[in-house]
């Protein structure tokens, strides 16, 4: 989910397209989100990890 953000995010930048600039965003920290609850230990959608 974070790859999928940047990329996102690099081809809203380069494009000038301001809507994948905001879903890469909301992807990006969501996915960093996903990341440090199940990095602590904290099921994430059901599952112990994710990466």
């Amino acid at each position: 989910m974070i790859t999928l953000g940047i990329i996102l995010l690099v081809i809203g930048f380069v494009a000038g397209i301001s809507i994948l600039w905001t879903i890469g965003i909301i992807l990006v920290v969501l996915g960093a989100i996903f990341f440090l609850l199940g990095a602590m230990g904290h099921a994430v959608a059901g599952r112990k990890h994710y990466w």
